[in-house]
């Protein structure tokens, strides 16, 4: 079993990239925010504490996403691999989740990172707001405070996972076909 963690900023194409990493490989995607609405709708005792968290205003804590991660991984024994999307985003959550994987006798096999600059990021979003009319895509001041904060989050991750030599900065711009490529390169030479 191969997993990776896909970084990118908002923008980056990580939405674009992940399917076809998924098309191709079989990965199955796991995104944190995605599992949370399915056991929460499914009101499991995971979901429900979820759930009572959330109504109150509150972060879910972190045992109870690694509780649904833990599921999700038992529920799909023969996959190749998962892609980890929004999760994880602490150094706590980032040695939950390397234990976790330990216990089911696998690991994090690479932290792709998709690098794009500032410029074009908000280039990118100023665009999507136009054509999906995601308000949160259509201010540039709100774009850029959200680059900011997915860069503060996310340097404690990739910090944890250098110590592992497992972190590759991957180009995010140039055509979607030739970022595929290099993220495909890099998949390819750890399995």
């Amino acid at each position: 079993m191969f997993n990776i963690i896909l970084f990118g900023p908002p923008g980056s194409g990580k939405g674009t990239q992940s399917e076809k990493l998924i098309a191709k490989y079989g990965f199955k995607h796991l995104s944190t925010g995605d599992l949370l609405r399915s056991e929460i709708s499914s009101q499991t005792p995971l979901g429900l504490e979820a759930k009572n968290f959330m109504d109150k205003g509150q972060l879910v804590p972190d045992e109870v996403v690694i509780g649904m991660i833990s599921t999700a991984l038992e529920q799909n024994p023969g996959v190749s691999g998962f892609l980890f999307d929004g999760f994880p985003r602490t150094q706590a959550q980032s040695e939950a989740l390397d234990k976790l994987l330990k216990l089911k006798q696998t690991a994090i096999g690479v932290v792709l990172a998709l690098d794009v600059s500032e410029e074009e990021l908000v280039k990118r979003l100023l665009n999507r707001g136009i054509t999906s009319g995601r308000s949160d895509d259509n201010n540039e001041e709100v774009i850029r405070a959200r680059i900011v904060e997915y860069h503060k989050k996310t340097s404690a991750v990739a910090d944890h996972y250098k110590q592992f030599d497992k972190v590759v900065h991957i180009p995010g711009e140039g055509s979607v076909e030739e970022i595929f490529e290099a993220l495909c390169a890099e998949i390819d030479s750890r399995q």
